[in-house]
């Protein structure tokens, strides 16, 4: 195992830092401690030999990143995905100390992944894949100082793998390293929603602000896996019409609106998106366009939800959003030149640091009742990640206001007010300067 600097160029991760120069503005923190969220703390990069079914053994590229951990443990989830690289695992772990910070959760940012393509696995290789993973970074994680969780292509049957193996190799029960397990190893109730939940909360206060009505409120989701499914079904039974849906392979479009119930229904029994409507186990074929993720994106939409990977708005076609609300429950979807072009169109951005913590502020939820071994009921868990998300909605709300910012620049603004609290608390060139004789 290794500790190491690396080549590979950080665009994406040099593209997510922009956010930090435009909030600094108003943020009236000390420049060190800017300085220092410009660096990750530690990063590594691992090969993770796997035995597959033929015999065969083939090696993986896996990485883990601490972005931050002034104000707690790193914490953040781990993909599997064909593209995954330092850069982008840099860029999501910031985010994630952001997000931390925006939700004033007692953690740092950090992110993790395998270059792989899941899809290409059978079920025992993919558990030797996240287990030997484990093997490999175990002395760089642990219940106070990085707490993995699921992100893209994992789920909660890889991290009860993951937290199984931690456990034997420290020879201790230790449910509280990784979260987003399932329940009967120490998961959390109303964890595996909590994203789409977080982001239905979000809208939920947007919606107040705007005075519109569910059913008549028209919305595209890109990305139907579980964050997008989960917010999918919350507006769903709120009335909005859900017009459009996509997955890696492209989407569906009905003017009229789908029974997402159904859609969700389908789509994990046969792993297909499919128009339909189901009642009393049958399920009936409705007429729907199909339409590419791109096409989806351009809909003409009152909210239009990426819930899918990061970068897919750019400045080639930002000009072409014609929702008036985008909701970001991916992990920067919208790239950093393609904002400026959003808010000259008028493009309302509820951004990702914000509208998609109800992930991590439940795995927050289930790390504290891993540690005190009592558990909520789901009710108390979807209360409390109420009052989360409607606080810290209204404070990025109200910095937006008193500095006639967009969301994004007032989400940032928050997060570096924390973290800038935190960092400064430890000193800066001023209080040393101050000491001397």
């Amino acid at each position: 195992m290794t500790t190491a600097a690396t080549d590979t160029p950080d665009d994406l991760f040099q593209d997510a830092l922009k956010n930090l120069d435009e909030a600094f503005a108003y943020a009236e923190i000390h420049p060190e401690a800017l300085e220092r969220l410009r660096h990750p703390r530690t990063s590594i990069e691992v090969s993770i030999p796997v035995r597959m079914d033929s015999g065969e053994i083939r090696v993986f590229t896996g990485y883990r990143v601490r972005h931050d951990d002034t104000r707690g443990p790193g914490k953040g989830g781990i993909r599997f995905h064909p593209k995954v690289d330092i850069a982008e695992v840099k860029a999501l772990a910031f985010w994630m100390t952001c997000k931390c910070a925006v939700m004033s959760l007692p953690f740092g940012g950090a992110k993790g992944g395998i270059e792989v393509d899941p899809k290409e696995l059978s079920k025992l290789e993919l558990e030797r894949l996240s287990r030997r993973f484990i093997q490999r970074i175990a002395d760089f994680i642990g219940p106070d100082v990085d707490v993995p969780a699921p992100d893209v292509y994992t789920n909660p049957m890889i991290m009860g793998w993951m937290m199984d193996e931690y456990s034997k190799i420290t020879r201790h029960h230790t449910p509280a390293v990784i979260t987003g397990k399932p329940i009967p190893l120490g998961g959390s109730l109303g964890r595996n929603e909590a994203t789409g939940r977080g982001a239905y909360f979000c809208i939920k206060e947007h919606e107040l602000h705007r005075g519109w009505d569910p059913k008549t409120t028209t919305v595209a989701i890109q990305g139907f896996g579980n964050a997008g499914q989960a917010v999918a079904q919350l507006l769903h039974a709120d009335g909005y019409q859900i017009v459009a849906v996509s997955d890696s392979k492209g989407g569906i479009h009905r003017k009229e609106g789908f029974h997402i119930p159904s859609l969700i229904q389908a789509k994990n029994d046969s792993h297909r998106l499919q128009a339909v409507y189901c009642q009393n186990g049958l399920c009936t074929l409705m007429e729907a366009q199909s339409i590419s993720n791109q096409e989806l994106l351009e809909l003409d939409v009152d909210i239009l939800i990426p819930a899918a990977l990061e970068n897919v708005i750019t400045s080639a076609n930002a000009d072409k959003i014609k929702a008036r609300t985008l909701v970001e429950v991916a992990n920067g979807p919208v790239s950093t030149d393609a904002s400026p072009i959003l808010r000259e169109n008028d493009v309302y951005v509820i951004p990702d640091i914000l509208a998609n913590a109800g992930g991590v502020t439940v795995s927050y939820f289930e790390w504290v009742q891993n540690k005190a071994g009592f558990y909520w009921t789901e009710e108390e868990v979807n209360q409390r990640l109420l009052e989360k998300m409607r606080t810290e909605f209204h404070n990025v709300y109200d910095l937006s206001q008193i500095h006639d910012i967009d969301m994004r620049t007032a989400a940032y603004v928050l997060a570096l007010k924390r973290i800038g609290a935190a960092l400064t608390a430890q000193g800066t060139k001023d209080y040393f300067e101050a000491q001397q004789p």
